[in-house]
């Protein structure tokens, strides 16, 4: 357990690490090229050295250069023998479900026990109308997760039924393998990492926006080999933005953000909610400044975060504002790698506010710039609430944390660059 002491002044420049959803990208679509792909400020978190792990297994160099980039191929992949490890990393598994199902042969994908009970069965729906075997445990197709892949897999035409960038991503990927071009649609835009970086890699990708959602086809391929220089993460700087917002006294700057509209819906809410905030985008980053700010409740509907990663860190941020901030349609973060739906209210609740739900809905009373009680809380394993009920301990009165080592496998440095800023 992790004791947090508050702050009285905050300032100083964060550098948040490489994004882990184009760390990961990166390192399986180098992994597929025929030849070698050099990747610089990838993420060191450990759910991407699990994918790192991966496409080793199966056959890829990867190894590390003078220069401090990963050097990944030249790659001729083939089913391991032994399971491939995802640890804690859902991102891993349903990636690298798409990407095993057009390498013949039969992969075993296992996770620890937190991963175990997540739901696979929206990727394993789609890759079997491709062709693919793929079993797992229960209704829900939980790991460990057998695909086996049967060479060409056919092409399709799917419509995700939630909006879940991991899943179009699992569907691009095996659609490498496709006889012809594999076509995915979705209602609500997710991150476009994978179709953008595809197309980077040479591969012919068409993306057609729909209202507000997004038709992508991509068509059958190895990849080029590419060198990717990996932006810093939004998700883990939401973080960083809410701290400066919510703290009395602090002026933090974040730069070299992944310049995404899809990642970056946290900004806007909280500029709805009266954060003080400067962007500046330069040579497709983003560079944030975040200042102390006075705070009103808002709706946060989920298709402005449709990744719902950003709602533990915005959950702190209405606990200070005033009056009552609704969170719509967040059913999600019940699946995560915790229920963060119930741990939101739990953190809410331990900072002295009142908050209830509705079915998929969240509300939380605001405290109206009053300081946060001190609090004790299990973040039960799961990152993203460690480092919500950590920003608060600063802005409050401190606070007690256990699972604090969870923050690992995203950010292991996060608790330096917490420090650093006092």
């Amino acid at each position: 357990m992790r004791c947090v002491e508050p702050a009285t002044r905050l300032r100083g420049r964060v550098r948040v690490p490489g994004d882990k959803s184009a760390s990961h990208r990166a390192v399986l679509l180098a992994a597929l090229a025929e030849g070698s792909s050099h990747v610089t400020n990838l993420s060191p978190g450990e759910d991407v050295g699990r994918t790192m792990g991966i496409v080793t297994a199966l056959g890829a160099r990867v190894e590390s250069s003078p220069a401090g980039a990963l050097v990944v191929g030249p790659s001729r992949l083939a089913a391991s023998p032994t399971a491939l490890e995802c640890g804690n990393s859902g991102t891993t598994m349903r990636l690298v479900a798409g990407m095993a199902a057009s390498i013949p042969g039969t992969h075993r994908l296992v996770g620890d026990a937190s991963l175990s009970q997540r739901p696979m069965d929206r990727v394993a729906i789609p890759l079997r109308e491709m062709g693919a075997r793929v079993e797992g445990q229960g209704e829900r197709c939980t790991a460990p997760l057998v695909v086996e892949a049967p060479g060409a897999l056919a092409a399709i035409d799917y419509a995700v039924p939630v909006p879940s960038a991991q899943v179009k991503s699992a569907i691009l990927l095996a659609g490498l393998g496709a006889e012809g071009p594999t076509t995915v649609t979705e209602a609500v835009r997710t991150r476009a990492t994978t179709e953008t970086m595809l197309a980077a890699a040479g591969v012919r990708v068409e993306t057609e926006a729909r209202g507000a959602g997004r038709r992508v086809r991509v068509w059958p391929g190895r990849p080029r080999p590419h060198d990717w220089s990996v932006p810093g993460d939004p998700s883990q700087a939401a973080f960083f933005v809410v701290l400066a917002a919510v703290h009395p006294d602090a002026h933090i700057e974040i730069p070299g953000l992944a310049d995404e509209p899809e990642r970056l819906g946290f900004l806007a809410v909280l500029e709805r909610m009266g954060a003080d905030l400067v962007r500046e985008h330069h040579d497709g980053v983003l560079d944030v400044v975040a200042r102390s700010s006075t705070l009103l409740a808002t709706t946060v509907d989920a298709a402005e975060i449709p990744s719902v990663d950003e709602v533990p860190a915005l959950v702190v941020a209405a606990a200070a504002a005033r009056g009552v901030s609704a969170f719509r349609d967040v059913g999600e973060l019940r699946i995560k790698e915790s229920d963060r739906f119930r741990g939101s209210l739990e953190l809410a609740e331990a900072l002295g506010c009142r908050a209830w739900s509705e079915g998929d809905d969240l509300f939380i009373e605001g405290r109206d710039g009053a300081r946060f009680a001190d609090f004790t809380l299990d973040a039960a394993l799961d990152h993203r609430r460690v480092m919500a009920a950590a920003v608060a301990a600063v802005c409050g009165r401190g606070g007690c944390i256990a699972g604090d080592d969870t923050v690992a496998t995203s950010f292991p440095s996060f608790f330096d660059e917490l420090g650093g800023l006092t």
